[in-house]
């Protein structure tokens, strides 16, 4: 600073002066009055000198170039120098150089070197940086106060955290033209066709069914006179059209789908139709009631079955289309234990869009089991027709269709599709078909990370407290460099309270994760202990009265308890839905991956109210392993989830599992009940008895098991 006053000490001129000499050198010109918008050096230089001590500036303001620099910068932009003869005018006069200065005269100096000016102005931009990064300026002749002492007693400080920052969404631009183009596509297609033909079809077939009932059953108990059968039997075999008409649109595209190689239990349906409808015309030549109200109960199933496909489908692509960001569940083998995982990773929407349409198995199963219940039902039909005559193979075709058929079978693939569909849309999630149904259903361990447990925003810093003599600032730098070291949901709140402090981060040797709590290292030689009341407890730490804070990070500085921090954790609703989802099912492991060390087994059986002897929680060394493990990118997409929430994956899996349990047991169930169904039939065949082929039989064998094979299907929302 000395060497800057001494320099700028040089151009402490007499200002009058200056004016002479530029005045005798342009005393020949007319002189113009100064513009507004450019002052005068009398303006701008007038009673200006380079103070000996620049003012304390306040920072709270924008801050402006320094007086002395502006007039500076207007003395280098004039040439000062003395004007050489050819550019002097002739009248001018010369003064020799070392004439003595007299009063009223043009003071002359040396010139100023392009050396001297940048190293003037280089001094004062220095200066002027010094200025901007420190409250007062430390000059040489003053009195710098010192600063005011930390004190030794407890300090209590509340925090502010920082508005969270949302990170801008990857490929938003392209993964929307692939939802416009795809999904949403297909969901204003589906839109277009609507529900509202199929809900009233669904609704005259039940009105069909209970009045086919209500007739049959006034037949069965003799109340209808035998001059009135005749109009029975017609107004039996009407209601019979009357659902087929209102089913036209499924027994049209079944035998379309025969054209195309695919036998389907719809098709199976619609040759049950034509059967009975041959048996109505030897129903009214016999004089005996056709089983129309079974017909028309499993017409009303299937109709309820393409209601229920058409709805899950419009919900899965609702929730395609709103998705701003895709993750996929995709599965790594061998990941932790000798089990395979489920990773998250950036999903495709072509993930979904190819999978989602394609022929499950269950759905082969259901064809298969329809074509060979067919072909079992014309051998007994051929069987009685050759053994008893022509009407009762017909009699014996038809009600073997029904009964082959339990009613209930339609919906044992739609309805567990369409109850898991409805909780899995309000979490953001989609299944990749039946293949990715299956592969969730695997053994396998499920990590969780800090984003998992307590999303962006959810851990806050309540308070801090200080303690013993040690300076605040250092403390929280201590503990912000040793925090960092793991990474996890604390690193950004100590990161914000760090910079409120305009505090830096310190070099951290001999890192050690003790597991149980707490961490430690060595900084500036100290060594430096943060974790939980347990853990400094274990440690030996003197905890005083009056701290024992349950959610706190104590911070211990060469033994000394030096701070401690009051943090809160905010108990979201779908990371307590999901965690509790995963630990509920046995084949499930969860590995904890978190880098907080406050995340204890402890503290989250108190805070989410789990039973965490089956979350794993590996070292330190072997969850750094785990967290490096990338998943194959041309590994399947088991799932899509456009949420970053733990509730989407967490019901992606559990989901799967529901789904394939219940159709699994669906699909036995209405198969052995309609394989006895067909041996009964086999036995009256053989017998030659038709009396117990009446329509109300018929119809309980149906509602029999329909009653096991619905309530199968609500096994699907335990997720």
């Amino acid at each position: 600073m000395d060497e800057n006053k001494n320099e700028l000490e040089e151009f402490d001129l007499d200002l009058e002066d200056i004016l002479k000499e530029f005045h005798d050198d342009s005393q020949d010109s007319v002189p113009e009055e100064p513009s507004p918008a450019e002052p005068t050096i009398s303006e701008t230089a007038e009673d200006e000198s380079i103070p000996d001590s620049l003012p304390e500036l306040d920072l709270s303001a924008p801050q402006e170039e320094p007086e002395e620099l502006d007039a500076l910068k207007s003395l280098a932009d004039l040439n000062f120098a003395p004007h050489a003869p050819e550019e002097q005018p002739e009248d001018a006069s010369v003064e020799p150089e070392d004439a003595p200065a007299l009063e009223g005269d043009t003071v002359r100096f040396s010139p100023i070197t392009d050396a001297q000016l940048d190293q003037a102005l280089a001094d004062l931009e220095s200066e002027k940086d010094a200025v901007s990064t420190d409250d007062t300026v430390h000059l040489p002749d003053e009195t710098v106060p010192a600063a005011p002492a930390e004190p030794a007693f407890e300090v209590e400080e509340t925090f502010i955290p920082a508005p969270i920052v949302f990170t801008p969404r990857s490929r938003l631009k392209e993964l929307k033209r692939k939802l416009v183009a795809g999904p949403e596509k297909r969901y204003y297609q589906l839109s277009e066709m609507g529900t509202g033909r199929l809900q009233a079809a669904i609704l005259v077939n039940i009105l069909v069914v209970l009045l086919c009932a209500g007739i049959t059953t006034l037949f069965a108990l003799g109340m209808v006179p035998e001059n009135r059968l005749r109009l029975v039997i017609f107004s039996q075999v009407l209601s019979m059209l009357v659902s087929a008409l209102l089913g036209s649109g499924l027994m049209v595209d079944s035998i379309l789908d025969l054209f195309k190689g695919r036998f389907t239990v719809n098709t199976l349906l619609t040759l049950t139709f034509a059967a009975c409808m041959v048996d109505g015309v030897f129903c009214l030549i016999e004089l005996r009631v056709p089983c129309c109200a079974a017909f028309s109960l499993e017409m009303t199933m299937a109709l309820w079955a393409s209601l229920q496909s058409r709805n899950a489908e419009m919900a899965q692509m609702d929730t395609m289309r709103k998705a701003v960001r895709l993750h996929s569940i995709v599965k790594v083998g061998n990941y932790y234990g000798g089990k395979d995982a489920f990773l998250r990773t950036e999903g495709e929407v072509e993930d979904f869009m190819d999978t989602y349409a394609k022929t499950s198995a269950p759905m082969l199963v259901q064809s298969l089991y329809a074509g060979l219940s067919l072909l079992a039902c014309i051998c007994i039909a051929v069987f009685a027709g050759l053994s008893h005559g022509l009407s009762m193979g017909v009699q014996i075709l038809a009600t073997s269709l029904l009964v082959a058929v339990p009613a209930s079978f339609f919906v044992s693939i739609s309805r567990p599709m369409a109850i898991l569909e409805q909780r899995l849309h309000m979490v953001g999630t989609v299944l990749c078909g039946w293949q990715g149904v299956k592969a969730l259903c695997s053994k396998a361990a499920f990590p969780l990370y800090d984003q998992d447990l307590f999303p962006q925003g959810s851990t806050k810093l309540n308070g801090v407290k200080f303690y013993g003599d040690r300076n605040p600032d250092d403390v929280v730098s201590y503990s912000t460099s040793l925090i960092a070291m793991t990474g996890g949901g604390l690193v950004p709140v100590f990161q914000q309270l760090l910079t409120s402090r305009n505090g830096t981060e310190c070099h951290v040797d001999n890192f050690q994760n003790y597991g149980g709590g707490g961490i430690g290292g060595e900084i500036h030689g100290e060594p430096v202990l943060l974790g939980s009341l347990n853990f400094m407890q274990d440690m030996g730490i003197e905890i005083p009265e009056g701290t024992m804070v349950s959610q706190a990070v104590y911070a211990a500085i060469d033994g000394q308890l030096c701070a401690v921090y009051a943090i809160s954790y905010a108990k979201m609703r779908s990371a307590a839905a999901g965690l509790v989802t995963l630990c509920g099912y046995r084949k499930l492991t969860p590995v904890m991956l978190c880098g907080d060390f406050m995340l204890t087994e402890s503290f989250l059986r108190a805070k989410f109210e789990v039973k965490t002897r089956r979350i794993a929680f590996p070292d330190h060394t072997e969850a750094d392993r785990l967290r490096k493990i990338a998943p194959d990118p041309d590994a399947p997409a088991l799932a899509l989830t456009t949420r970053e929430e733990l509730i989407g994956s967490a019901y992606a899996v559990t989901g799967a599992r529901a789904l394939r349990t219940s159709v699994r047991l669906g699909l036995m169930i209405h198969i052995i009940g309609g394989i006895l169904g067909m041996l009964i039939m086999l036995v009256l065949a053989v017998l030659g008895n038709t009396e117990l082929l009446t329509p109300i039989n018929i119809l309980l064998y149906q509602l029999i098991w329909a009653f096991p094979g619905l309530l199968v299907t609500e096994w699907a929302r335990t997720v």
